[in-house]
């Protein structure tokens, strides 16, 4: 079968993966899931890969097959799998997890003891199949795009699990704002305007985006390069500030906003990443603020956002590429220059 595959670490995204020949997978273990892949999503996280920002985090081996927001049809099933069979439209948790350690008993995924990531620890869903296990298989409704709906894989369940955090701590007539609305952002968005009834701001570079947002239930947007972010929140929330703040970008410049932003017991929760935190430890205590990291989340709730893509709460924007497409993918990723989510389709 063809793969898309990291050779070696690279800025240069525009030769980043070759398409390379690779035996297809094949279902070994009792609980072993082999899908061939409708869509497979591409992530800010892909592009970092690519530039080995990974590496120390996580093992990995090159050569790599990377995607890890994959959906598609089952094709083989190991002698013990009971959730799925062969023909079952599906969508994949991003990680395979074991089921036996303490964590996956509590039900958090993604810290399983065990953990095994298809496109940052194994090869994952740029390839024609992808070799995953029960675990991670969610059966779609059979009206469900299984292309459109591939980066609900990570990018829709990242934000989700944001905003169900954020969520629990707003209430109706709150202020949240939504920092970035990209491919992730405007899932999140939707996820907050669908799960409370607080007033949304949301701030972008891109005229675009803030015009999706406005369309996706966004009461205010803000263009931070022309206006003065905390100013506007201040003027918006009688200087209380939000209460919780959703930053899909994650830039020194972002995470900077929160104690000017931030309501007194408020919290920044930071989804993207690659830039830092920089603030003095006096700003938290004096605010009580908190940042929070986000790590994509918990099977559970890949089948709550399901349910409200189902339900018509959630809709995906996105544009579809060839396999042979996945380097100007990472170009176009790495330049601002895809609106939604980029899918692409071996």
């Amino acid at each position: 079968m063809q793969a898309a595959r990291l050779h070696a670490y690279t800025d240069d995204m525009s030769e980043a993966l070759t398409i390379d020949e690779v035996d297809r997978p094949t279902a070994g273990a009792s609980d072993d899931v082999i899908v061939e892949v409708e869509g497979a999503g591409w992530c800010q996280t892909d592009n970092h890969v690519i530039e080995g920002m990974w590496e120390e985090y996580v093992p990995q081996e090159l050569p790599l097959t990377l995607g890890h927001e994959n959906a598609g049809t089952v094709v083989e099933v190991g002698s013990e799998v009971q959730t799925v069979d062969v023909g079952d439209s599906v969508i994949c948790h991003p990680v395979m997890t074991c089921g036996t350690c303490r964590p996956c008993r509590q039900g958090e995924d993604m810290y399983c003891e065990n953990v095994r990531f298809p496109g940052l620890t194994h090869d994952g869903g740029f390839a024609e199949f992808l070799h995953t296990n029960e675990r991670a298989v969610i059966p779609l409704p059979g009206d469900v795009d299984t292309t459109d709906i591939a980066p609900h894989a990570d990018a829709g369940i990242t934000a989700y699990h944001a905003t169900k955090k954020a969520v629990r701590e707003l209430n109706p007539g709150d202020t949240a704002v939504v920092i970035g609305v990209g491919g992730l952002g405007h899932i999140g968005l939707q996820c907050l305007d669908a799960m409370s009834a607080v007033d949304i701001v949301a701030l972008d570079l891109k005229e675009s985006a803030r015009d999706l947002a406005a369309d996706l239930g966004a009461r205010h947007t803000v263009d931070p390069a022309t206006e003065d972010v905390p100013s506007v929140v201040a003027d918006l929330t009688d200087d209380v500030g939000a209460q919780q703040v959703l930053d899909f970008v994650g830039a020194d410049q972002t995470t900077a906003l929160a104690p000017d932003i931030v309501a007194a017991g408020g919290d920044h929760h930071v989804i993207g990443y690659g830039g830092h935190v920089h603030e003095p430890a006096q700003s938290l205590v004096d605010g009580e603020f908190s940042y929070k990291g986000t790590l994509v989340g918990r099977y559970t709730e890949l089948q709550e956002l399901v349910a409200l893509v189902e339900r018509g709460e959630v809709d995906l924007h996105t544009s579809r590429y060839s396999l042979d497409d996945v380097n100007t993918v990472a170009e176009r990723l790495e330049h601002g220059e895809i609106d939604g989510r980029a899918v692409i389709t071996p």
